[in-house]
């Protein structure tokens, strides 16, 4: 197995991604069978009455990232830092499934690496990654022997990269805690803003609140405003998300969330498509974003220094940009650990 072998192969994928997101018919040209391709194209349609949350529109926007990763010169720099083993090691891989393909990046992590993956694949999000096994495997059948996604228990690795919720990394903590781990718990982005936004800044800001709506931890869902900011500024600047409303699953949280709070005489402010309600907890129910504000800037400093270990992403005008927090480049580690760097040492 040679490293240039599994680029290659990744690079001719990521063509494949661009074109589907694209929604581009197959041609002779394409890197995979008509079969396949065309096969995958109408997954990808049907894959919302699998999970309602993965809309058509979703996944292609997921590909379309990911694909901006799969380039010769991107992967051929990143990949040259670490050490690729020529001695495989097995990586069990435990895959989230809040938006689409998740965990793409592991599984690229430990393919290009050097290593063998195994993969567990969640109940919500169990077909696309089969997918694209199939799809390297035409392109080469190097992949057959890399890539095993068994339908039991996991068995016979070296190590194990694990993402989920605060139950659930307790339970990796059982399992799992007797080999070379990486666990990954949940975190939380917010966005700081100043007064000093644009229109087009508060349109971007609705991209980072309402991507795979909502359902990341590169999602914002809490604001933290200077005093006397205008909240009309922020309503005006995010009605054109207003179609997620339409979403079956997103409209049901937006229902059951407003329900509890007016029962329970919780004010808050409702746009008919989203909740928001003033608390300086970090993490917000899906449908509802939190705020508060904040009266310097070292009151804003310590806020951020409190939940430092909480956070994923920081949008701002001196933070990231607007708009950006769910295109993450090759190098934007989830809980900014290194995978690459944590694979390498356990040679």
């Amino acid at each position: 197995m040679k490293q240039e072998d599994i680029i290659n192969g990744f690079v001719q994928l990521g063509t494949v991604f661009s074109q589907l997101s694209a929604t581009e018919p197959w041609t002779i040209d394409k890197k995979i069978s008509e079969n396949s391709y065309n096969g995958f194209s109408l997954a990808i349609e049907r894959e919302v009455f699998h999970n309602g949350w993965f809309e058509e529109t979703m996944i292609k926007k997921s590909l379309l990232g990911i694909a901006s990763w799969l380039d010769l010169d991107t992967l051929t720099n990143w990949s040259k830092q670490y050490p690729f083993q020529e001695k495989s090691s097995t990586i069990a891989v435990i895959m989230a499934s809040n938006i689409p393909l998740v965990g793409f990046h592991d599984f690229l992590c430990v393919l290009i690496s050097g290593n063998e993956i195994q993969i567990k694949l969640s109940t919500e999000d169990n077909r696309l990654f089969k997918w694209i096994r199939t799809a390297l495997i035409e392109i080469n059948p190097i992949f057959t022997e890399l890539i095993d996604i068994p339908e039991g228990k996991l068995n016979g690795f070296d190590g194990v990269i694990a993402t989920g919720g605060g139950a659930s990394v307790l339970h990796f903590k059982s399992y799992f805690s007797h080999v070379p781990h990486l666990f990954r718990g949940n975190r939380s982005s917010i966005a700081v803003l100043t007064g000093k936004e644009s229109e087009a800044h508060m349109q971007a800001l609705g991209k980072d609140i309402f991507d795979y709506f909502g359902r990341g931890c590169r999602n914002v869902s809490h604001l933290l405003l200077p005093k006397y900011f205008e909240l009309n500024r922020f309503f005006e600047g995010i009605i054109s998300y207003s179609e997620v409303i339409n979403n079956k699953k997103y409209g049901n949280n937006y229902d059951y969330n407003k329900a509890i709070h007016l029962m329970n005489l919780v004010p808050f402010l409702d746009n008919n498509f989203m909740l928001l309600m003033e608390n300086e907890q970090l993490q917000a129910p899906l449908s509802m974003v939190y705020y508060h504000y904040y009266s310097n800037e070292k009151e804003l400093s310590n806020y951020l220094e409190t939940h430092q270990d909480q956070l994923q992403c920081i949008v701002g005008l001196d933070y990231l940009p607007f708009g950006s927090t769910q295109e993450p480049s090759i190098v934007d580690y989830a809980d900014g650990i290194d995978t690459m760097k944590w694979l390498s040492d356990l040679l």
